[in-house]
């Protein structure tokens, strides 16, 4: 998705997870009551207009660093007396404020494609994407609090519900 129709926005990763979350809330309110075929604007009008059932609830997305325009791969940790670690490149929104700021739920892939990656090599987003993954996402129910503004991209990823924890 461009920023603007061409202008630079500064804030336009910033308002593309605004949209995501606004069409996710509608999405979750019914279900409980240009020439790119893949972008963020193709992945919000799949989930508003869905054409199979049952009705897809997520805009898995990847974020790209200011500077180093890297993929933005996140680490968390879950568990209370035995913790286990996620390394992930993709992204749920789950909530956004008016300054940009914006919790994130890690999602990771059905099956890891490889095993973790140690720190003395930078990590490639690709490698936590790639097949052999069975394509499904799952829940982590790992948020974090991010600031959009630190991002100058956003791509997102086919509609799709999350397998839960």
């Amino acid at each position: 998705m461009s920023c603007s129709q061409g202008k630079f926005q500064e804030d336009c990763v910033c308002e593309v997870v605004r949209k995501i979350v606004k069409a996710q809330d509608e999405v979750a309110a019914a279900a409980n009551d240009n020439c790119c075929t893949t972008g963020c604007k193709q992945s919000i009008d799949q989930l508003l207009s869905p054409t199979v059932s049952p009705v897809d609830t997520t805009i898995p997305f990847l974020l790209y660093c200011k500077g180093d325009c890297d993929l933005f791969v996140a680490t968390g940790v879950k568990g209370n007396a035995v913790y286990d670690c996620v390394e992930t490149a993709v992204f749920r929104a789950k909530k956004i404020d008016k300054g940009c700021c914006a919790v994130l739920e890690l999602l990771e892939f059905e099956e890891a494609p490889c095993p973790p990656h140690h720190h003395d090599k930078k990590a490639s987003g690709c490698d936590l994407i790639v097949p052999p993954n069975t394509g499904n996402l799952v829940e982590t129910g790992i948020c974090i609090t991010v600031d959009l503004h630190c991002f100058c991209a956003i791509q997102c990823l086919s509609p799709t519900t999350p397998l839960e924890v």
